[in-house]
């Protein structure tokens, strides 16, 4: 469960987790106060952690002797589709691509198979690869 609530300042907007808060925003150029990064941006990120958190989480059940793990990440967004100028371009992320880096001494086949694994198991990307379908259960109007 998330709270997500529009802070007074342009566009930030504080995000509370499990008592964790963090801050989004946009940079100043598009309207914000540049205090976090965006949501796409933090989109890019959560896949990334993701697939860390799995590749630690299953290195040595997978017989990987993870020494180092780290993700690149980088998406094409169109923000046409964001700012209604062309109903031909989506608002989300046209294309993600990544590139694991890995540390060990395992053999590269072995590697390999813990990519896909890595890929198969992290729900981030299950979700964004295979979608997920969002429900707004009500608005509620505060006065």
């Amino acid at each position: 469960k998330a709270v997500s609530r529009k802070l007074p300042e342009g566009l930030a907007v504080e995000n509370t987790v499990r008592g964790f808060t963090a801050i989004l925003d946009e940079p100043q150029a598009s309207g914000g106060t540049d205090k976090g990064m965006n949501p796409v941006e933090a989109t890019l990120a959560a896949l990334g952690s993701c697939q860390c958190i799995t590749a630690a989480a299953f290195a040595k059940q997978q017989g990987i002797d993870l020494k180092d793990f780290w993700v690149e990440l980088e998406g094409d967004l169109n923000t046409d589709g964001f700012r209604h100028k062309d109903p031909a371009v989506r608002p989300g992320f046209q294309e993600v691509r990544f590139t694991m880096h890995i540390k060990t001494d395992a053999a590269p086949e072995k590697v390999a198979a813990f990519q896909e694994f890595i890929e198969a198991t992290c729900p981030v990307g299950d979700s964004l690869g295979k979608g997920v379908s969002l429900k707004p259960a009500r608005i509620l109007i505060e006065h």
